[in-house]
């Protein structure tokens, strides 16, 4: 099974920053893309950015472009999503998870053998 487990999450003002980090729980074999996602309360889990580890392509979606990114990780088995100029929207729980990595790229789809971890809160407000 592939799974990670999030940290790094808070509570801090509009405009502040967080740095999430994805970190390997066992064997990350297979593991060539992380994806982050997150969901708010009452809402359903959407899409927030993802990597292939193995090309540094990497893609945000639109509520998070410019804002987010990806820092170079220390340690082999580490992804870090670095938060910037947070928005009281972006007010979730934070998960990554092993994604489906395609030519390169990386994608939305989870891999069937990955597994949610418990996520880490993100909370953005004054």
């Amino acid at each position: 099974q592939l799974q990670f487990a999030e940290s790094g999450g808070g509570l801090v003002q509009p405009g502040g920053s967080l740095r999430l980090s994805c970190a390997a729980s066992g064997s990350t074999l297979g593991a060539s893309a992380i994806g982050w996602f997150r969901q708010a309360p009452g809402k359903g889990r959407e899409e927030v950015a993802c990597i292939n580890v193995r090309t540094n392509f990497a893609n945000f979606a639109y509520p998070v472009k410019g804002r987010f990114t990806f820092v170079g990780d220390d340690a082999e088995n580490t992804v870090f999503l670095q938060m910037n100029n947070l928005k009281p929207e972006d007010t979730a729980v934070y998960y990554c998870v092993a994604v489906v990595a395609s030519d390169g790229f990386c994608t939305y789809r989870k891999k069937a053998t990955a597994e949610w971890g418990q996520g880490t809160q993100v909370t953005v407000s004054t």
